[in-house]
């Protein structure tokens, strides 16, 4: 038997979604009689402790007799149980300066530490992730936007409804002008972005069409990295050449963002690829993009608008190109910017039964199979005290040398 608990989440903002839901503990424990349940009792979660003790699970405030600890935020050091194995985000792996004392904690308490973030398939593609409801709500938080910039309709904040019905329901109601709406990435994020623009029946051309004919009625194009960037050297290769090459790249975006209205950024950004568009691009008079739905949030990086992260609270702000600063998001003169890293907390009831659903077809078999597919080894970043050699390169990060 392997004892999982399920952890409160204990960092500010607080975050109400969870690994899995009451119903997606029943799946698990139906398919694999040998791992046994504990969900540690919160106040905050989307899923009450009544609904889990419901569905035959123990609520207590003491997790410290599990083996696994599932949580999904960042665990505050003095929260962390010594010795135990535990699954989090602990967005340490690119060197956040401000998770160095977390991941030393983490090594000084001997925690097995597995990150949601690197638990990787054989091609090395992620295979668990909120990506796809980032995609959802970011689309619905830049429609919002668009209506509040021009006055046209007002649509309530994402948080304050039930589900992502409810979000589409808010989107039939409301009527658009003949926009047209570029959409970077195909991954998870472009994915859910694309899924509500198809719920609203926006109409999806192709790339030649967007760029050479006008429309009465609102379109949208979905692009990926070969469309929006080409090699220096004028050949066409495949997408992979882009992956291994990125410096061999320049951006073509400006010839999507001369006709688009709405650009809505879903892609995953590579270290050495070209920006998608340039402080100096937005300067130009043939710039034509008004709303910038900024999924992938990078700040000062491939989407020049986006100086900062904004907040769930208030996600948008205008950006002044000619400036180059933040402005009233009303401004004439202004970008609207919805740039938000943790979109999918808006939707925490479908968020956390998505991410269930792959946690367990992803990681819960590879505890009971010998871990045959090699899920909890790529994913394990700390072991013994140590760094594991997949993550060794994080040594002079942890010793404060970088």
């Amino acid at each position: 038997m392997i004892k999982f608990g399920i952890i409160k989440e204990r960092k500010n903002p607080p975050d109400r979604r969870v690994v899995f839901s009451p119903e997606g503990l029943k799946k698990v424990t139906s398919k694999f009689t040998e791992a046994h349940f504990t969900v540690e009792s919160s106040d905050i979660r989307i899923f009450k402790d009544f609904a889990y003790q419901e569905a035959g699970f123990t609520v207590t405030n003491d997790v410290s007799d599990c083996d696994v600890l599932l949580g999904v935020k960042e665990v505050p050091i003095e929260y962390l149980i010594p010795n135990k194995k535990y699954f989090f985000f602990s967005h340490t792996i690119k060197k956040q300066p401000y998770n160095r004392d977390l991941l030393r904690a983490i090594l000084e308490k001997n925690i097995e530490l597995y990150d949601h973030e690197v638990i990787v398939g054989e091609r090395g593609f992620r295979l668990i992730g909120f990506g796809r409801y980032a995609g959802i709500v970011g689309t619905y938080n830049g429609f919002r936007a668009w209506g509040l910039k021009y006055d046209t309709f007002r649509l309530p904040k994402a948080e304050t409804l039930a589900d992502r019905k409810s979000l589409e329901t808010e989107l039939s109601k409301i009527q658009l002008p003949p926009i047209k709406i570029a959409l970077t990435g195909k991954g998870k994020v472009g994915g859910g972005a694309k899924e509500i623009l198809d719920a609203m029946k926006i109409k999806e051309v192709s790339v030649d069409t967007y760029l050479n004919e006008t429309f009465d009625v609102p379109v949208y194009v979905q692009i990926d990295v070969l469309e929006y960037n080409k090699r220096k050297d004028g050949q066409t290769l495949d997408k992979s050449d882009f992956y291994k090459n990125p410096q061999e790249y320049v951006g073509d975006f400006m010839r999507f963002a001369k006709v688009t209205d709405m650009y809505i950024a879903g892609h995953f950004f590579g270290e050495g690829a070209p920006f998608i568009f340039t402080r100096n691009d937005a300067k130009s008079k043939d710039f034509n993009i008004k709303v910038v739905a900024d999924i992938s949030c990078d700040i000062d990086g491939p989407v020049a608008s986006t100086i900062r992260s904004a907040t769930v609270a208030d996600p948008m702000y205008g950006y002044d190109p000619e400036t180059e600063t933040e402005i009233d998001y009303k401004d004439a003169k202004a970008i609207v910017v919805m740039a938000v890293d943790n979109l999918p907390c808006e939707l925490p009831k479908d968020a956390s039964e998505g991410f269930g659903e792959m946690f367990l077809e992803y990681v819960i078999p590879a505890f009971f199979n010998g871990d045959q597919d090699g899920v909890l080894e790529k994913s394990r970043i700390t072991q013994g005290g140590q760094l594991t050699k997949r993550f060794s390169y994080l040594q002079e990060y942890i010793e404060g040398k970088e």
